[in-house]
């Protein structure tokens, strides 16, 4: 008998994730012990990836309004106005666990997630993008896992058909043992024409649509919120298998459907599968749900009801209809060649019923399944501010030349075309600037509008001192935006932390958000969709905190924007924001000093509002040629790179004093910017009376990068050196 009684002990209650005051809750909320179904429900419900138990306290200080805000936290995506009507759906979320398990199918599956969350809003995506950690390059697996993911995320988004248009990728030794794969998903909607999870109605229908449920999955949510040990390989049946052309029939067979009036609520079956999406339908509108698994259909014989409850098969939606509509909306799923069931009904009971075999194996109340979840204030320590350590503390390069060569041709300062290239990073024909920017930009088609899109966060600041590591992590987003022309409207964020029940990591995760909640509210980004990755450890050794943040922008007119490279001879190059000072925690003292000391640079937010303002405002106004915002590496790898990727080279003077610090310190809220010769004087006054630091650096020309008397690179070493590491290193062999 497949719904056999099963014996309830406390190791299947450990197994199950739950600790023992959460299982005396339950025994507390349903006066009886769980069936094994229930246990597995509320395991799946009640983990860290579906709950948020352990961070929610701390995302509700977060600013999540705005004058363009639609839809904050709690739906599948964030919804924000981009003007005439028209919005930008949007949302950054993990697949850090399965990846490490099994890397092509977890990153794959992770792009597959992040679609649906998006499409179910009822919005067609239009870009990718994603952030991805590694271990250290000489690490055994590392290799292996670079492959399978960057195979899994090109795979499912370019079968699917969405341009990735941006990300970041990089190597550390904290992700040795836990990568880390975060995948972003942009889409456009009508304005009037949303979507939400909520279920609305008494007696309607419960549909089950897309592909069939089978056994890959069970159990993942409940995985992802585990940490690593030598049972990994046993975790390996965790891992979903996903299939991007059936999950392109789906999009087109739902956004067909929201077109009919037949949808009144719809959720991705994601984390927990059919448990979460029903429950978080019912529970979001104080309505019960009652389902029968014997309507639900499978692809495996003889599942059993714990088994169809936690699968988490891909390409699966559960939708409430309007019953008037039945035949029609399930016309449309024929034709799209995907299945439609009704296997369920909203009640008026706020109980959580399941059926399978003509027996009641699981009635629950559904509000404290859902929304009423364990909340816990983590104790937490405040993370040790680190001292500044003066630039002199750190060693100037004995020979400037090869110090850049090393930073532009290392594992964390290449080109990362390697990846990109295995991407569609144009299709559906409306990218205006792919991968290798400050941020991608497509067209909004039919319009002369352009979306910017970034993804930003620099762990090792984060790790020296969470707060500002946040901060920071908000600021470069918003640069990279400004550096492209577009006014920052909005950012999602992927906090990626340690364990939790640690104080010290819980100390890293409260800093960070105090840190990303202050630079929200100044530089105007309310944080309208996210995701928390914890327990990112392995045999007790965490990660780097690791708060990515994915940032959208709107241009007016797309054909303002500027790139990052410089376009011609003889223009000036200056640039604002004031001269490199800061090496702690910078990318040369980490990467060629092996000092992973000091405090990271601060940011001050009114300095980054002002001077991205001005930016942007300079390049609406067609008086600048290129910009590139300064970040890891500093002046000299900025320069490097504006000069490498157009092949113009430039001569450049800097003062004598401290010049290690002027090459590469980090210092925040800088750009370069180049602009024709004749229009300096005119900048240069406008930047010093809006209170900004401007230096004439010098003036592009020949293909040479000369820095005085520091040092003389030709364009072609940078551009050996920057193209050269990634592909030797991917086709090594042992």
């Amino acid at each position: 008998m497949l719904n056999k009684p099963v014996e309830i002990t406390p190791e299947l209650i450990e197994a199950h994730g739950l600790k023992e005051n959460e299982y005396a809750r339950i025994l507390e909320l349903i006066g009886r012990e769980p069936t094994f179904t229930e246990l597995g429900i509320f395991s799946a419900m009640w983990n860290e990836h579906c709950s948020y138990k352990s961070s929610k306290l701390w995302l509700k200080t977060l600013p999540t309004t705005g004058p363009r805000v639609i839809q904050g936290p709690g739906e599948n995506a964030g919804v924000v106005d981009i003007d005439d009507g028209q919005t930008v759906v949007f949302k950054m979320e993990s697949h850090n666990h399965p990846s490490y398990i099994e890397p092509y199918q977890g990153a794959a599956t992770g792009v597959g997630g992040i679609l649906r969350d998006v499409f179910t809003m009822g919005a067609r995506p239009v870009a990718a993008m994603n952030s991805l950690r590694f271990g250290e390059p000489n690490h055994p697996r590392t290799r292996h896992l670079v492959s399978g993911v960057v195979s899994g995320v090109g795979g499912y988004g370019n079968s699917f058909g969405v341009p990735t248009v941006g990300g970041e990728v990089e190597f550390h030794k904290s992700y040795n043992g836990n990568c880390l794969v975060n995948a972003f998903a942009a889409g456009l909607a009508d304005a009037d024409k949303i979507f939400l999870s909520e279920a609305k109605g008494v007696g309607l229908p419960v549909v089950y649509l897309g592909a069939k449920t089978g056994r890959d999955g069970v159990g993942g949510a409940t995985m992802a919120s585990a940490e690593f040990d030598e049972t990994i390989e046993e975790k390996r049946p965790t891992v979903q298998v996903g299939d991007p052309f059936t999950e392109k029939c789906l999009m087109e067979a739902c956004l067909e459907l929201m077109k009919t009036g037949a949808v009144i609520a719809i959720q991705d079956m994601g984390a927990a599968g059919l448990t979460c999406s029903a429950v978080e339908m019912g529970a979001k509108g104080n309505l019960g749900i009652e389902l029968d698994l014997d309507l639900v259909p499978a692809r495996e014989e003889n599942m059993s009801a714990y088994e169809m409850m936690l699968s988490e098969s891909q390409e699966r939606m559960l939708m409430v209809l309007e019953p008037s509509k039945k035949a029609e909306a399930e016309a449309i799923f024929v034709k799209w060649g995907l299945d439609f069931a009704i296997c369920g009904i909203t009640t008026d009971t706020l109980r959580f019923v399941i059926k399978h075999l003509g027996e009641v194996v699981a009635d629950l109340p559904i509000k404290e399944l859902g929304d009423e979840a364990p909340e816990y204030d983590r104790p937490w320590v405040q993370w040790p501010e680190p001292e500044a350590v003066d630039a002199n503390a750190f060693k100037a390069p004995d020979d400037y030349k090869e110090a850049l060569l090393q930073l532009i041709g290392g594992a964390n300062g290449c080109s990362r075309r390697w990846v990109y290239e295995q991407y569609d990073t144009l299709i559906q024909s409306n990218s205006a600037q792919t991968p290798g920017g400050d941020a991608g930009v497509i067209r909004v088609d039919g319009t002369q509008k352009g979306l910017a899109f970034t993804v930003d966060v620099t762990p090792r600041y984060c790790q020296a001192n969470p707060f500002e590591g946040g901060k920071q992590a908000v600021a470069e987003a918003y640069r990279n935006l400004c550096a492209v022309g577009a006014l920052p409207l909005a950012v999602t964020d992927n906090l990626n932390f340690g364990n939790p029940e640690k104080p010290e990591i819980m100390g890293q995760f409260v800093g960070a958000i105090k840190g990303l909640g202050e630079a929200c509210e100044a530089l105007e980004t309310p944080i309208v969709s996210g995701n928390v990755s914890l327990y990112n450890e392995t045999f007790g050794e965490g990660i780097m905190p690791t708060p990515a943040i994915g940032a959208v922008g709107l241009l007016k007119n797309i054909d303002q924007r500027v790139g990052n490279c410089f376009t011609h001879e003889g223009q000036a190059v200056v640039l604002l924001g004031g001269h490199g000072s800061h090496l702690g925690q910078s990318q040369y003292a980490t990467e060629l000093l092996g000092q992973e000391e000091g405090a990271p640079p601060a940011v001050d937010l009114e300095k980054e509002k002002r001077i991205g303002t001005f930016v942007r405002e300079a390049i609406l106004q067609g008086r600048v040629g290129a910009v590139h915002d300064i970040s890891s590496g500093g002046l000299a790898v900025a320069l490097a790179e504006m000069a490498l990727r157009s092949g113009i080279g430039a001569t450049v003077s800097l003062p004598e004093e401290d010049q290690h610090a002027l090459m590469f310190g980090e210092d925040q809220g800088r750009y370069l910017v180049a602009l024709k010769m004749d229009d300096l004087a005119a900048f240069e006054e406008d930047a010093i009376d809006a209170g900004i630091q401007i230096d004439h650096l010098g003036t592009t020309g020949s293909t040479d990068l000369i820095f005085s008397e520091i040092a003389t690179l030709t364009v072609a070493q940078l551009q050996s050196a920057y193209e050269g590491w990634f592909p030797a290193y991917m086709a090594q062999t042992s």
